[in-house]
């Protein structure tokens, strides 16, 4: 265990000063893919939580309950599906209302896909600062050879090539696992915006079904009211 730790010690001792830089980038990601995962975690049961509960409400087609339903929820999906019921009030058009939940699923993708982004940046930071390091070190190894003294040459040249390579290793040690974090939490967020979107097909679908919707051409409640009549 304290082979291991000073090890490490000795590690960021001889990575130079592009080692903290690299730290901080790295404890900035973490950061953000632990909230970001957890974020999205309760989110995730949120959403199934709530379209569990509007499901029975939905078969019964009231629409005064539903809508109170998705007032009082603040889950994604009651956010999307609240737009829809919104638009009912002034259309029975399928793809008006499909427009309708298409734009709440607008407002609410930002908050699902907010700060995931920065982490194939920061990647890339830490790559790129690695990669400074390295030619730095490079650039005092290529000095120590021409102008040290012979006696601190092999020293010098030494220290210069472990900030390189340390460097370069810090920075690909960080860069990995951020890109991992990165591609785990795009999967989630698009697990949750697919639950999203099926749950708007059943919604749409029910709604069809009991003819509370329509998914004919503008006009087609008109000429199925004035049919009913005429019969």
């Amino acid at each position: 265990m304290e082979g291991n730790y000073s090890a490490i010690v000795r590690f960021f001792q001889e990575g130079g000063m592009f080692i903290y830089p690299i730290s901080v980038v790295f404890a900035i990601g973490i950061l953000i893919s632990i909230e970001r995962w957890l974020f999205l975690s309760r989110e995730k049961i949120r959403n199934v939580r709530a379209f569990d509960s509007f499901l029975p409400l939905l078969r019964t087609t009231d629409m005064e309950k539903m809508q109170l339903y998705t007032r009082e929820s603040h889950a994604p999906v009651t956010r999307v599906i609240g737009c829809a019921l919104d638009m009912m009030k002034v259309t029975k058009h399928r793809a008006d209302i499909e427009h309708s939940m298409h734009e709440g699923m607008l407002e609410t993708m930002p908050r699902l896909e907010t700060r995931t982004g920065y982490l194939s940046v920061l990647a890339n930071i830490a790559t790129l600062l690695g990669l400074l390091g390295t030619i730095i070190g490079l650039i005092g190894a290529f000095t120590a050879v021409a102008t040290a003294d012979p006696a601190e040459k092999s020293t010098l040249l030494s220290q210069s090539i472990s900030i390189a390579m340390n460097t370069t290793a810090f920075g690909l040690m960080a860069a990995i696992p951020l890109l991992v974090f990165h591609a785990l939490l795009q999967n989630k967020t698009a697990a949750i915006v697919s639950s999203i979107e099926m749950a708007a097909v059943k919604f749409l679908n029910i709604m069809t079904y009991n003819r509370e919707i329509y998914a004919g051409a503008p006009g087609f409640e008109v000429t199925q009211s004035e049919t009913d009549k005429s019969e």
